[in-house]
């Protein structure tokens, strides 16, 4: 644990307040700098999923660099929510940057993602076939659940049907729809090299500090503007720079499987206000007696959450290492 020791509880919940409007002005201006001036580049291209931390950061960019040096990408497949579309339609038009739809189920059918993603179902629900629908689920952190991911799936009469992931099975579903976030990638720097624009990741602290991201998927660009704002910021920095309320109210999703899945439930197994005080608590020296007053919980659960932070972040580190040289 880094940082100065605290052991005020009641000093946690008060931490993550900013100035909104200073912090957006601050990081027009880094975006001006990191792409103008360091990449050379003219401005920016924005993959949009119709959530919080896209739209804010094709926001900022319509800031930077002016509506019309902005490039709005929305990447839908046959999986994608039904208001996905919308909603990164919405978030284009609240700024006036143009947007291109490029629907990516060919490519992905191509690539063997579907097919290789529902054979790993199978070999854990025989039954599972066309019709169908599932997603990986974690247990909750809280109360000491021994946590592995299970499918859960649903039969088209509406039947839902769980099973215990395996190590082989977990591993074939996560790489097979890899392949979403790594197509969507490699179209955002296509429109990139098109336009001389540098490609905006999206990422927020949790998902950058916590490995919530695809490497050379959607942990791939040139700038991350909010990588170092907690998900709170993010929210408070919508509400600054105009975000539609119908993009600030809804809950954040993986927009990966097709089953409704939120980001608590496939990944960080808290709700985002509890996992931004966790995590700063983590990082600030906090003692697992902060955490626990802060979000009413155990210290059991506190000292879990806090282990499982830093396994996440250990996972984190290996993502965001560039490729290894070896040589002398």
């Amino acid at each position: 644990m880094s940082g100065t020791k605290h052991s005020v509880p009641e000093l946690l919940p008060s931490v993550l307040g900013m100035d909104a409007g200073a912090v957006a002005e601050t990081l027009v201006a880094g975006l001006q700098d990191a792409v103008r001036v360091r990449l050379r580049k003219r401005g920016a291209v924005v993959a949009l999923s119709g959530g919080i931390d896209s739209s804010v950061v094709l926001a900022l960019c319509a800031r930077a660099f002016g509506h019309d040096n902005v490039l709005g990408l929305l990447m839908p497949e046959r999986d994608s929510a039904d208001d996905t579309g919308a909603l990164g339609r919405l978030a284009a038009q609240s700024v006036d940057v143009e947007t291109v739809d490029r629907d990516i189920t060919d490519v992905l059918e191509a690539l063997g993602c579907y097919r290789l993603r529902d054979e790993a179902f199978r070999e854990l629900i025989p039954d599972y076939g066309p019709g169908w629908k599932a997603k990986i689920v974690l247990p909750p952190i809280l109360g000491g659940s021994y946590r592995l991911f299970s499918v859960v799936a649903r039969s088209p009469d509406g039947e839902e049907v769980r099973a215990r992931v395996t190590a082989d099975t977990y591993r074939q579903i996560v790489a097979s729809t890899n392949f979403k976030q790594r197509t969507r990638k490699m179209l955002e720097y296509y429109h990139a090299d098109r336009l001389e624009y540098a490609v905006a990741g999206t990422p927020n602290r949790l998902e950058y500090d916590l490995g919530f991201f695809v490497k050379n998927g959607d942990g791939a660009a040139d700038v991350k503007p909010i990588a170092e704002l907690y998900k709170t910021h993010v929210y408070d920095l919508a509400v600054a720079l105009g975000v539609p309320e119908e993009i600030r109210s809804r809950t954040p999703t993986t927009d990966t499987y097709a089953l409704a899945q939120d980001q608590q439930e496939f990944y960080f197994s808290l709700p985002y206000e509890q996992m931004d005080l966790a995590l700063y608590g983590r990082i600030n020296g906090y003692p697992p007696e902060s955490l626990a007053a802060a979000i009413a919980i155990s210290v059991d659960d506190a000292e879990r959450i806090y282990a499982d932070i830093d396994a996440k972040r250990r996972i984190a580190e290996t993502l965001n290492l560039s490729a290894l040289l070896v040589g002398p």
